[in-house]
């Protein structure tokens, strides 16, 4: 059986063009986003949980997050949680509601995300590159059992090079919007 799979190396390089969007996902703009509170973990009933498994958070405005606590005894948890989290957000409970105000970004906070938006992407890169290195290795592997020609494995080669470069261009785009998203408030 060959160690070349094509399928599972696009599986992978989308899995890292993915992963790359989920964690620009968290990234704070000027906007209200729901994922700016995945990073959030409550202590409830004795256990740590994801603010979604024990609140649903939506966005009612562009500038304000609103975190609808199901059980009214964690309201003050959420609340702990999401000051402790880090974000900047300051959390103004009202009832089993806590709403989220998001505040300006200031001009020093926004190149930071910025650059932090960069060095998320440049680990998505390194990523598909790793995949493309894997891609390869099991080509040579392949052409040394004889289970493909030389010819085979140099097709296979560039085939494995375009899907890197469509990987990575889409990393790029991705990275330069969230970027720009961010700078232009």
């Amino acid at each position: 059986m060959p160690a070349y799979d094509k399928a599972d190396l696009q599986r992978r390089m989308h899995g890292a063009v993915e992963a790359l969007k989920h964690d620009l996902g968290g990234l704070r703009t000027g906007r209200a986003s729901i994922s700016l509170l995945d990073p959030v973990i409550v202590e409830v009933y004795g256990a740590h949980m994801a603010i979604n498994q024990v609140a649903t958070v939506s966005a009612p405005e562009p500038r304000l997050l609103s975190v609808q606590v199901w059980d009214r005894g964690n309201v003050g948890a959420v609340e702990k949680a999401i000051r402790s989290a880090g974000l900047g957000l300051n959390p103004v409970t009202d009832g089993q509601n806590v709403r989220l105000p998001i505040p300006d970004l200031t001009e020093e906070r926004r190149k930071e995300l910025a650059k932090l938006a960069g060095q998320y992407a440049e680990k998505a890169r390194i990523a598909a590159r790793n995949v493309r290195r894997d891609g390869m290795e099991a080509l040579k592997t392949d052409e040394k059992k004889h289970e493909i020609s030389q010819d085979e494995h140099k097709r296979l080669e560039q085939e494995v090079q375009k899907l890197t470069d469509e990987t990575i261009k889409e990393i790029d785009a991705a990275a330069a919007a969230k970027e720009k998203e961010i700078l232009q408030q």
